[in-house]
């Protein structure tokens, strides 16, 4: 059985090449991306066996997705279905100073008509050791936040841990409906993925740093771990990305990479990775050292996976340079 599941949509990826506009563009670089399945294939590729479970349309983009899911690593637990449609999005590449966009085509997805009693959660539970699931999923139709709730009640019930990347959309709802939404889904939560403006935007909790910020998240909903992103960004295309985190009374930090951005979707999913990895090996701030440097390391590959190898990672964390490797 897997050790860690996740839940949620995965949608085709549409990006332009050499940095043209979506409007101007005659091609397009075909992948997949979504971020629960980000940080699936993350864990997939530190060794850790992930299923992932969603519904995807019964035509040639949901098997193409599946495929690509299997590609990766992951076992697709997927329900087929011939409602709905596959969810796209369009990426278009910006220099400074214009920024990178997104486009998203998602609406009506199979995943967003989901139905209570589309998947057994008791047996897909059964010898896991780990949930996760964001934000995005629930955002994405009423029915699908009603059965991420009960996907982390029967995770809970099985004694999975689990852990939510809170990922806001404004796309997606507004922020009373996530806020409202959220606050529930948190009840079932260990570790909590979030950032300081996502925690007074959607919650009101404020506080003078880090710290006190994931201390009150840590009281009002009762979950174990907060851990997020720190990331600064003097350029589109060259920033600094670490990780910060919090459980136990005690503030953790790691170190801060300089990246150069290739593509930057997708380096919080494989942050978690990193992070969930060392949690189930009993080390938080491992865990969180090897996510930072996972993220890191994402920001340098094409597409939303994370091709990224545990020996690249920890040579990273040795500090070994950019001299080729021969």
């Amino acid at each position: 059985m897997p050790d860690v599941i996740a839940f949620g949509e995965a949608m085709v990826r549409l990006a332009t090449p050499h940095f043209q506009r979506i409007e101007q563009s005659r091609t397009f670089d075909v992948e997949i991306g979504g971020a629960e399945l980000n940080t699936a294939v993350g864990l997939a590729r530190l060794g850790r066996s992930a299923a992932w479970v969603s519904r995807l349309p019964d035509n040639p983009l949901g098997q193409l997705v599946a495929n690509r899911v299997r590609e990766a690593g992951v076992e697709p637990r997927v329900r087929f279905t011939d409602d709905g449609r596959c969810g796209l999005y369009f990426l278009e590449s910006g220099a400074s100073p214009r920024a990178s966009s997104i486009l998203y085509d998602r609406k009506d997805s199979s995943i967003a008509r989901v139905q209570s009693g589309d998947f057994d959660w008791p047996t897909t539970f059964a010898g896991a050791k780990w949930f996760h699931v964001t934000g995005i999923t629930p955002a994405l139709s009423e029915n699908a936040a009603a059965v991420t709730g009960e996907a982390l009640r029967a995770a809970k019930a099985a004694g999975v841990r689990t852990s939510i990347d809170l990922n806001y959309r404004s796309k997606l709802w507004t922020r009373e409906e996530a806020g409202r939404t959220m606050s529930e889904l948190l009840r079932s939560c260990d570790l909590l993925l979030a950032s300081e403006p996502d925690a007074e935007h959607l919650f009101g909790i404020t506080g003078r740093d880090f710290a006190e910020v994931a201390a009150r998240l840590i009281d009002t909903f009762g979950v174990t771990m907060v851990a997020g992103v720190r990331r600064s960004t003097p350029l589109v295309w060259r920033n600094t990305f670490g990780a910060i985190g919090f459980t136990g009374g005690k503030l953790f930090t790691t170190a801060d990479y300089e990246v150069e951005i290739v593509d930057r979707l997708g380096a919080g999913d494989a942050l978690a990775a990193g992070l969930i990895d060392g949690i189930l090996a009993g080390d938080f701030q491992y865990g969180l050292d090897f996510g930072a440097a996972m993220g890191a390391i994402k920001h340098s590959i094409p597409g939303d996976l994370p091709w990224i190898s545990r020996g690249e990672v920890e040579e990273l964390l040795k500090g070994h340079g950019l001299r080729i490797r021969r």
